[in-house]
């Protein structure tokens, strides 16, 4: 079970396979990102500036470089989302993580954290005035014309969702928010990204700024770097992928663009199939 979508420089985007909405999982953190900067240039949030009453910027937040840790590491919440159980409350989360316990000082290392995304997430609903699903939509997926996007909210939000074989999945569960659409709409986010759709150039150029990650090293990623919610190459990062991956409960999926093409494959995780793989492959040959 797989969703494919691959966009050509002249803009004619391909499609095979699943072909209704699936989860973005974590592509929802560019989307996310997006948001804020947009929120920045209409000034209506600070970038550079301390959160109150914190010793970290949202930058930092934006770049995974805040301190902050990550409940993907809990026994329980894989327990309790297993189980398929309701997702927990938003304080009992930051209380189980230890989230005030900041794991180093900000800014001087780098630590994948969700935990730092709904932190962002919060910072767009207060700066919007709007709920988050509002707030995305309003931001970002009507300005790139979007069709099929959405949050998804409560489990109703998921019905004609593709989830590979979970079953009575909660999005809430997805803390800083989950985005759902189909493969297609995925890549004209990304490509719309680039095609200065959505931020100022030199928005997107900080977007692209980003801190290089050599510990990370593999054939996949011989070099790699995460810049504000991309994930990118340390070196020449215009000649190579550069978007998001994702992964959740019973799927995987990944968004990336390179020299004006743009390619998502998004598969249940039961297929073997590996979606970065796949897109890097599918980028490099010039077609799905």
């Amino acid at each position: 079970m797989e969703a494919r979508a691959f966009i050509r420089q002249h803009g004619e985007a391909e499609a095979m396979g699943v072909l209704e909405p699936v989860p973005w999982w974590s592509f929802t953190k560019t989307a996310l990102a997006i948001a804020l900067l947009r929120l920045s240039e209409q000034g209506r949030a600070s970038l550079d500036e301390p959160i109150e009453g914190k010793p970290y910027t949202p930058i930092q937040l934006l770049r995974h470089e805040a301190g902050l840790p990550d409940y993907g590491s809990l026994p329980s919440y894989h327990a309790d989302v297993a189980a398929g159980r309701s997702p927990w409350s938003t304080d009992d989360l930051l209380k189980a993580v230890e989230a005030e316990r900041l794991r180093y000082v900000p800014g001087q290392d780098w630590a994948y954290s969700n935990v730092g995304y709904l932190k962002i997430a919060q910072m767009i609903e207060k700066a919007s005035g709007q709920p988050l699903a509002n707030a995305i939509a309003d931001l970002v997926l009507c300005p790139a014309k979007l069709t099929s996007a959405r949050l998804a909210v409560t489990t109703d939000d998921l019905a004609g969702v593709r989830m590979g074989d979970v079953i009575g999945y909660h999005p809430g569960w997805v803390y800083h928010g989950l985005i759902v659409g189909t493969a297609v709409d995925a890549a004209y986010l990304l490509r719309g990204l680039f095609e200065g759709d959505l931020v100022k150039p030199e928005t997107l150029t900080r977007m692209l700024d980003a801190r290089p990650l050599p510990q990370f090293r593999s054939e996949l990623h011989p070099d790699p770097a995460y810049g504000l919610g991309l994930m990118l190459t340390a070196t020449n990062p215009h000649d190579h992928p550069i978007g998001h991956s994702g992964s959740g409960p019973g799927s995987r999926i990944a968004v990336y663009a390179q020299q004006g093409l743009t390619s998502v494959v998004w598969a249940a995780t039961t297929s073997g199939v590996v979606p970065e793989a796949e897109v890097f492959r599918s980028l490099r040959n010039g077609g799905i």
